[in-house]
């Protein structure tokens, strides 16, 4: 196959939702169908085995919530699928919205009797941000819920993004009787099966005889005025406007019984989009161009606690990828080989020779990279588009034993780079300020710094609102607020101006105040 052969037939896509919505179950029914696992339950088990591997998942495991992206791969009808399952918990959003950096489409699941919450929301915006084509699977289908049309109407206005129904349920709870598929104009009927996949009736429409032979005269009939409806409310579905991010196409089911979760996948493979092309500080990048270019999106560290090792997690934006071969860390300015790069299928890892553009790779780290890395055949630039979000905790950080400051110096370090939380060091009196979007993140840093790096540390209170980026052409007045706000200004990790403020109030102040001053609440690594 030529590269661009291999890049069309990937579909490289995130599955995010906020907890409990079913997102780890339909993660595995995809690659139970994918035939990538043959037990449902096994993803889940490999979680509980992977958190086991690192003393300080012991804290996450203990409240059973998915902790970091898992990346997994399979081949599946000639497609080359890749999954990233992201923590739904807030408190580990940091990694999901990285993430999404490193794909180009996702698949939200809604809980069909809950509908749209909190932390779908905020997921929303991230892939608003960056135009990424959006999908949504209306879930647990086999319990009582929301009317289907409350749920459409709640979509389009909570995550401001235009719906077309692709399937349409037919009923809810204990009158579930299936899903109608518009797409592709088949029935399916419900029956509870956790461990195999159902297969379609194939109808002509909604008008064909067969379909009140499966479903009943008037259970049939109020599918059609429902089908009717629809199409009399919703446009038909425009492929381009769901690959520009403008028009999220639904479907409906039961990830847990298997149910609806084969036509999400075969819809999914034909409409999803192939690799995109990538933004960096130069050029926009081509996926089918000759030489091999990719960036850093994630790091994980001890992911083998005998070796302490890192692996820095690369999707590949361009080009192919081959090892043994010299590359271009951009940032350091040195070539580098990999000898054992990694493909993975949840926590199972084998050593490739090749991969192409859409495909996630893991390369063993020593400590060269940072999130954001590029790597490149040769070419000078750097990839954009790697959001830290404005911390909504924080606390200063201590260190607890005076004998082991080098040690603390280099954990705080390292697990910056991780992207684990955010420093800001205040200018006012020189104190370290860790600032992080969950306060879980506080126990996780306390126990990995005592753990992998033998330093004690301990935190000190501190009240503040907001950390936001500033930057102003206006030298002046950018020095009139640094000096007027002194005991609020700090700098983060790259050196950069962030002001501190104490309450929504004194923020509003300082930005009618001030009004050359752009204020950012997201910034790029």
């Amino acid at each position: 196959m030529n590269l661009t052969q291999e890049i069309n037939r990937r579909r490289t896509f995130g599955i995010i939702s906020h907890p409990d919505a079913g997102k780890t179950t339909l993660t595995e029914k995809l690659l139970l169908f994918g035939g990538a696992i043959h037990v449902a339950g096994a993803v889940k088990s490999n979680k509980i085995k992977k958190s086991a591997t690192s003393d300080f998942m012991e804290i996450e495991k203990q409240r059973g919530i998915s902790v970091a992206t898992s990346v997994m791969g399979f081949e599946y009808k000639g497609y080359k699928v890749n999954i990233l399952d992201t923590p739904g918990h807030e408190d580990f959003a940091e990694d999901t919205y990285r993430t999404l950096t490193a794909v180009d489409s996702t698949i939200i699941v809604i809980d069909a009797a809950k509908g749209v919450e909190k932390q779908t929301r905020k997921l929303m915006e991230v892939c608003r941000m960056r135009n990424t084509p959006v999908m949504v699977f209306i879930n647990k289908l086999d319990r009582p819920g929301k009317d289907p049309f409350e749920l459409l109407d709640e979509i389009e206005s909570e995550l401001s993004i235009d719906v077309r129904p692709l399937a349409w349920p037919i009923g809810d709870g204990e009158n579930f009787k299936g899903v109608y598929n518009i797409f592709d104009k088949s029935l399916y009927l419900f029956s509870p099966n956790k461990q195999t996949r159902e297969e379609g009736i194939k109808i002509k429409d909604t008008t064909d005889p067969l379909l009140s032979e499966y479903i009943g005269e008037e259970t049939s009939q109020q599918l059609n005025e429902e089908i009717e409806l629809i199409e009399g409310v919703y446009s038909q579905f425009d492929i381009n406007e769901y690959k520009k991010g403008k028009l999220a196409p639904v479907f409906f089911g039961s990830a847990l019984n298997n149910f609806g979760v084969t036509e999400l996948l075969h819809a999914f493979l034909e409409i999803a989009p192939s690799p995109l092309p990538s933004k960096s500080d130069q050029r926009e990048v081509q996926p089918n161009e000759d030489k091999f270019t990719g960036f850093v999106f994630k790091i994980h560290a001890n992911m083998d606690p005998n070796h302490r090792n890192r692996l820095a997690f690369i999707k590949i934006c361009s080009g192919k990828f081959v090892r043994n071969r010299n590359y271009l860390h951009v940032r350091l300015g040195k070539q580098m080989k990999f000898s054992s790069p990694t493909a993975f299928m949840a926590e199972k890892k084998e050593i490739i020779d090749e991969a192409y553009p859409g495909d996630i790779i893991g390369i063993p780290d020593s400590g060269n990279f940072k999130i954001g890395d590029t790597i490149t055949q040769g070419e000078k630039f750097m990839y954009k588009g790697l959001p830290s979000f404005s911390p909504e905790l924080f606390r200063y950080i201590e260190n607890a034993d005076p004998m082991k400051s080098k040690q603390l110096a280099k954990g705080i370090d390292q697990l910056m780079d991780e992207g684990v939380a955010q420093l800001f060091i205040n200018q006012y009196n020189g104190r370290k300020i860790i600032g992080t979007v969950g306060a879980l993140q506080f126990e996780v840093i306390q126990h990995r710094l005592l753990n992998e790096y033998g330093a004690s540390c301990r935190y000190e209170p501190i009240n503040l609102h907001k950390a936001c980026w500033i930057q102003s052409n206006d030298q002046k007045q950018l020095e009139e607020f640094k000096k007027r706000k002194t005991q609020y200004m700090a700098k983060d990790k790259y050196g950069r101006d962030v002001f501190l403020a104490d309450s929504a109030y004194m923020l509003q102040m300082a930005q009618e105040g001030f009004d050359k001053i752009n204020f950012y609440f997201t910034s790029e690594f």
